[in-house]
């Protein structure tokens, strides 16, 4: 419950990330976070009781680390344009990496230093935070002032814009529909494999699968959402969610071992695409000005679907007894998800041709008025000429 607790808060809080990151910009925010992540995770090393747990490693810890990460996401829109989907694949591969090394590493130092002193060492990680967060150094133009009260711009606080856009209002929605499903493989496949091969199967092989293709999956799809013509990211989006729906289908149905490391192979593929286009996709949406919030608001409506999917599965597997029925059912919603998304493409097609009606009726209208001007100065001219005659 420490664990979910921990990653419910930094997917709850973004929505307030992403305004505290409109008004004191990325470099504050992700220094005073990856601040508040260290003073909670050096807190945790020296806490006796569950209960102070709770709070320093399930909210302050987790508060802190929802202020550093968001930020790192939203400054790339600053410095990339072109290549941004393979930036973001570069840059989130970082997690892929360390979901293959740090369990090994964290086994070793359990075992020979103990919980307090392998805290105490992983706050050198949130001390390189703080240093690395210095070098976020905004580009991009401030907002325009629309009103001001106590000092605080309103447009910055709340921006309407980004509701606006009904390719985003799809695109916020259907992703939380899709995740009700997407990490329920991710949480309970261990214990499925221990009862349907038994105890003594190397079941850790399988979460380096996924770690290892999902690290290749951002740089290989974040290259092709850029270097690719005709590529369209949401399509690519919604090839990861059809894929990984129907392997999550395909799980209970895999009596050799070789099949599910088959299976890990290409979820773990398709989750790196799935993450590294994320913020590109914010980007052609909103647009970059407004891509903060953008990204804060869907990154805390996924929160819900995170923390209760993998619990309904569990349900599932105390009253039937085995997790088959829980990774049928958790394939239909990415399918779902996957299929809303489609809605995208022809939304923003269809914006674009109304914009361009609009464009070419107003370029009318003004010729028109040119014409009429034109006119009218004639028409002046010839009464002059007539009064003088």
């Amino acid at each position: 419950w420490v664990g979910s607790l921990s990653m419910g808060m930094i997917f709850f809080c973004s929505p307030i990330v992403s305004i505290f990151t409109d008004i004191f910009g990325c470099r504050v925010t992700a220094v005073c976070g990856a601040a508040v992540g260290l003073v909670g995770l050096l807190a945790s090393s020296f806490v006796k009781t569950l209960g102070m747990m709770y709070f320093t490693y399930g909210i302050v810890f987790a508060c802190g680390c929802s202020f550093a990460y968001q930020p790192s996401l939203v400054i790339l829109g600053h410095y990339f344009k072109k290549r941004l989907g393979l930036v973001n694949g570069i840059v989130t591969a970082g997690s892929g990496i360390f979901t293959i090394t740090l369990p090994f590493i964290l086994s070793g130092l359990l075992d020979k230093v103990g919980l307090q002193n392998t805290l105490r060492i992983f706050c050198v990680l949130m001390l390189v935070l703080i240093l690395a967060s210095f070098t976020y150094k905004p580009l991009l133009p401030a907002k325009p002032t629309e009103s001001q009260i106590g000092g605080f711009r309103i447009s910055r606080i709340f921006n309407k814009n980004i509701w606006k856009s009904v390719g985003y209002r799809i695109w916020a929605f259907g992703i939380p529909a899709a995740l009700y499903g997407y990490y329920v493989p991710y949480v309970h496949l261990m214990n499925h494999v221990q009862e349907r091969f038994g105890p003594g199967t190397n079941k850790e092989i399988l979460l380096l699968c996924i770690g290892i293709t999902s690290c290749l999956g951002r740089f290989i799809f974040g290259s092709v959402a850029d270097f690719v013509k005709g590529a369209n990211k949401v399509f690519l989006q919604v090839i990861s969610f059809l894929i990984i729906g129907v392997m999550s289908m395909m799980i209970p149905l895999c009596h050799i071992f070789g099949g599910l490391i088959a299976v890990c192979l290409l979820m773990g593929l398709f989750d790196g695409c799935f993450i590294c286009i994320m913020a590109p996709i914010a980007f052609e949406l909103v647009g970059a000005k407004d891509v903060s919030q953008a990204i804060g608001f869907l990154l805390g409506l996924m929160s819900v679907p995170m923390v209760a999917g993998p619990p309904i599965a569990g349900f599932l597997r105390d009253k039937l007894g085995s997790y088959d029925m829980a990774f049928y059912l958790a394939g239909i919603p990415p399918i779902i998800g996957g299929i809303l998304l489609c809605l995208i493409p022809w939304v923003e097609a269809r914006n674009k041709r109304k914009q361009k009606k609009e464009g070419l009726s107003k370029e009318q209208d003004i010729s028109q008025k040119m014409i009429e001007h034109e006119k009218a100065q004639e028409n002046a001219k010839n009464k002059i000429g007539d009064s003088v005659l």
